[in-house]
């Protein structure tokens, strides 16, 4: 079955692609949520026409994505966390923890564009994070969890 997904899907799809997927997951899932709409020849003829009239607008939003992402990739991302033994943290370090940090350097990003490699950080150390600001435009921006200075 295809259907035309109308907004992005985690493992999916992005919004506006037209994707293959199980009868199943489509009929009962993803078209009763407002994910997603059959892909008949008259929807495909809308979602072309969308397309062309979006083309313009999606070029200034690469723009903008892609000014932000440089801006982005200036920075030096290190959060402090509280240690116990070793290297090992109290908690963890995820996605929310990273939003936060690049709010801090000024640059706001919703915590769900970003992915941090592992999902949650529970040593100290250099990791990678993956920050989704468009379609086009995804970035690894490097991070360092470093111990919190005790007194």
């Amino acid at each position: 079955m295809e259907i035309i997904l109308k907004q992005d899907v985690e493992n999916l799809g992005f919004k506006d692609d037209i994707v293959a997927v199980k009868n199943g997951y489509g009929r009962n899932h993803l078209i009763p949520l407002g994910f997603a709409v059959l892909a008949t020849t008259s929807a495909r003829k809308v979602l072309a026409e969308t397309l062309k009239q979006r083309a313009f607008k999606e070029e200034k939003l690469i723009g903008d994505a892609t000014k932000i992402a440089d801006a982005i990739k200036e920075l030096e991302i290190k959060i402090v966390a509280k240690t116990g033994d070793g290297s090992k943290l109290f908690g963890s370090v995820n996605n929310g923890d990273v939003a936060e940090a690049l709010a801090a350097a000024g640059q706001v990003v919703d915590k769900k564009f970003i992915k941090v490699e592992g999902g949650n950080i529970k040593r100290l150390g250099k990791y990678n994070a993956t920050i989704r600001l468009h379609r086009a435009v995804i970035i690894e921006l490097p991070i360092e969890i470093i111990a919190e200075q005790s007194n």
